[in-house]
């Protein structure tokens, strides 16, 4: 008998060719659109990456509302993906479906602003405790252009992030460690200039890494999650980033903080929620009710650093900003979202449930004695492949095993869960119930005693 991870491998290889025959049977319309996509759509797909799911073709959605989507064969799910957290507060939440439909009406851009922009600024300074704000199209955007912002406060060229980080698609964050140095990732496409140049890159709560990285004066700023999420969830230990922000103080780099995904921490995020103090957020994703939108915060003494910079700039573009940003139908999204929909009461009913999907994960795995561990930030829970939580991007991507992921994700999704591909992080959202998590730790329990 083979084993991995604890389990019979052997009888993990079987379910899964059964599971991907059952899958295969009862979506006829969805492997016909995937036929005919592959006709005009490069790999099939919108996006390359919709390929890479663990399905035997692409699954095509015909409609998603709260905290379920059905398939264009009448499939139903229960959805503890959520667009990896882009319906974080589920899907077409009446608010914003409806200030969506007033908008459209009365224009949707203009390249000038809105009321609803003013009203917005507010509320997130508000709540997120950052003075000032700036918008963009999606975290990716927001996240290059505090880049920008920051090197052009500081004067300096270099950027610094964690090893296994992920911050949307920007080139300069495709730096890995391997064998302790510095390199660019290699699945980075058409990329023609060394990226190690000006990216430095640690480990995450390696705090004397960290003070090598900065003591030299030359970081303009520090991209980071608060807690790593797309290698698998990583957690600071305790008191890391007090003295991490010292560090990044003492030294003059700004700290930046990329909370589209921890923003499943609370109203203000982890950095609120923990009291931290950066001196910009980068906040995507979820923010628009799923409607494409970002934003992202200053602190008073880095806006007026940005300004003085901008100030004193050569006239012409200054390569922040596209003509779509800030357009008044993500403006009214966004307005709706942060009024009604991203609410304290939201964040309790998420916090629970999240809290019964992590016992309950935790009580199938100490049952069947699986060496694996459950992550919880908030209202976002994580199991992984290891009996001891990981402390750094290197720990995390030793651990994670496509295939296995493949075989649980599609088992689950055959019995209506979809969860997140890439690795096994779940979500719920203001419309999930206990019975949608108790079916999916059922479910979950199910498959570890198929494959034991």
């Amino acid at each position: 008998m083979t084993t991995r991870h604890g389990i019979n491998w052997d009888k993990a290889l079987q379910l899964h060719a059964q599971e991907r025959e059952r899958f295969i049977a009862a979506r006829p319309q969805s492997r016909q659109l995937s036929e005919q996509a592959g006709q005009h759509l490069l790999f099939g797909v919108p996006l390359h990456w919709m390929d890479d799911w663990s399905t035997p073709f692409t699954l095509y959605v015909k409609q998603a509302q709260g905290a379920s989507f059905e398939d264009v064969d009448g499939n139903q799910y229960v959805d503890f993906c959520l667009g990896d957290t882009g319906a974080m507060f589920g899907h077409g939440p009446a608010p914003v479906a409806k200030a969506v439909a007033a908008q459209a009406a009365r224009g949707i851009t203009t390249m000038l602003p809105s009321e609803d922009a003013v009203w917005v600024a507010s509320e997130l300074a508000r709540r997120f405790g950052l003075p000032y704000w700036q918008f963009a199209m999606t975290a990716t955007d927001a996240n290059r252009f505090a880049l920008r912002w920051a090197r052009a406060a500081t004067g300096r060229q270099q950027l610094l992030v964690f090893n296994g980080c992920y911050h949307g698609t920007i080139d300069d964050v495709f730096v890995d460690l391997v064998d302790g140095k510095p390199v660019q990732r290699a699945s980075l496409l058409g990329q023609v200039y060394d990226l190690t140049q000006y990216t430095r890159v640690v480990e995450f709560n390696d705090l004397a890494a960290l003070e090598a990285a900065l003591q030299d004066g030359q970081v303009a700023c520090l991209l980071a999650e608060p807690a790593m999420t797309n290698i698998g969830m990583v957690l600071p230990d305790p008191g890391y980033w007090e003295a991490a922000q010292a560090l990044c103080r003492r030294y003059g780099t700004l700290l930046i903080m990329d909370e589209t995904h921890t923003i499943s921490t609370g109203m203000g995020g982890y950095s609120r929620a923990h009291g931290l103090t950066p001196d910009m957020m980068v906040l995507g994703k979820p923010m628009g009710g799923g409607v494409p939108c970002a934003v992202y915060g200053f602190s008073a003494e880095m806006a007026e650093r940005a300004q003085q910079a901008k100030r004193e700039a050569v006239p012409g573009h200054s390569g922040i900003g596209t003509t779509l940003t800030a357009n008044m139908l993500a403006m009214a999204a966004m307005r709706a979202n942060l009024a009604e929909v991203m609410t304290e009461q939201a964040y309790a009913h998420m916090f629970a449930l999240a809290g019964q999907l992590a016992e309950g994960l935790r009580a199938v795995i100490a049952r069947h004695q699986l060496p694996w561990c459950v992550t919880q930030v908030g209202a976002r829970t994580e199991f992984q492949f290891t009996a001891t939580p990981p402390r750094n991007g290197s720990e995390a991507d030793a651990i994670l095993d496509s295939d296995m992921e493949h075989i649980i994700h599609l088992y689950l999704l055959n019995r209506g869960l979809l969860i997140t591909p890439f690795h096994n992080m779940l979500l719920v959202c203001p419309q999930t119930t206990s019975a949608d998590v108790e079916r999916l730790v059922e479910a979950f329990d199910s498959f570890v005693q198929q494959v034991r």
